[in-house]
């Protein structure tokens, strides 16, 4: 069994990669799958030290949480990642990957060979300057980003390997991330060039998780809005993120193994 890979990228920081990351792991473990996950910026470590910072939270609490099985790379030899790649995620389900925000030839590399591919965006043309940039007085797409470009190469390169050799087609989801605080002409821009630019290079558009301040305030348990029983009294901003969370990993549509025993399912919230 090949562990599917599910990588979370994006050349741009602050558009909620690390948390999205995290919480669709959980996601995904809280229904039965094996996951291993793969930090690839040394320096910041936001999955990692979330993941790190969950262990601590069961030894304190004595309690047993759904997790993943987790690791840094901070060498410099793709090789080598590759070799690390293998180890973690051998008799695993899921091999999921949180890069940089900034331009690095292992998250190219990883991007190039995963099956789901994963890129949240904050909705605003800013953060849509990654993968294609707009007319400005039309606001339709002029010219793909070099972003954009790496990525229709690799899609088509996966075609062909899809063909001859069986592998999974490579999935683009961009993640639209904090769509609530956007003025809403300018939201429906930013839909249509979306929308056009999809159609283009062959990306699926999904809602994600909206600004709260709840996401911020988890880190340091390594918590996260899946975890009933340990969060304490919820109010209605937690309920509406927790919903939000599992519409994401539901729009994900990813291949969930036969054997797992879920301990949730992305229903509606009651």
């Amino acid at each position: 069994m090949t562990a599917h890979r599910i990588v979370f990228a994006n050349e741009k920081g602050g558009t909620g990669k690390s948390t999205t990351a995290v919480h669709v792991a959980i996601a995904l473990a809280y229904q039965g799958a094996k996951v291993a996950a793969i930090d690839l910026d040394p320096r910041q470590r936001t999955l990692y030290r979330y993941l790190e910072n969950r262990i601590e939270t069961e030894k304190l609490r004595d309690i047993a949480l759904p997790g993943a099985r987790f690791s840094v790379y901070d060498g410099d030899d793709i090789g080598e990642l590759d070799d690390l790649s293998e180890a973690i995620a051998e008799g695993y389900d899921f091999l999921i990957f949180d890069t940089p925000g900034r331009d690095d030839q292992f998250a190219r590399h990883v991007a190039a060979t995963a099956d789901t591919l994963v890129t949240p965006l904050n909705d605003s043309f800013v953060d849509f300057d990654l993968i294609g940039q707009v007319e400005n007085d039309t606001f339709r797409v002029k010219k793909l980003s070099f972003y954009a470009e790496l990525m229709w190469e690799t899609r088509k390169k996966r075609g062909l390997k899809t063909i001859n050799e069986g592998r999974r087609e490579l999935d683009w989801v961009v993640v639209r991330n904090r769509v609530q605080h956007v003025e809403a002409k300018n939201m429906r821009r930013l839909e249509g060039a979306l929308k056009e630019l999809s159609k283009r290079v062959g990306f699926r558009i999904s809602p994600g998780l909206s600004e709260r301040v709840i996401f911020r305030e988890l880190f340091p348990s390594g918590l996260t809005l899946l975890d009933k029983g340990h969060l304490g009294e919820l109010g209605t901003s937690h309920l509406v993120a927790r919903q939000e969370l599992r519409q994401l990993v539901a729009g994900l549509n990813l291949p969930m193994p036969d054997r797992r025993e879920p301990q949730f399912e992305l229903a509606d919230e009651k």
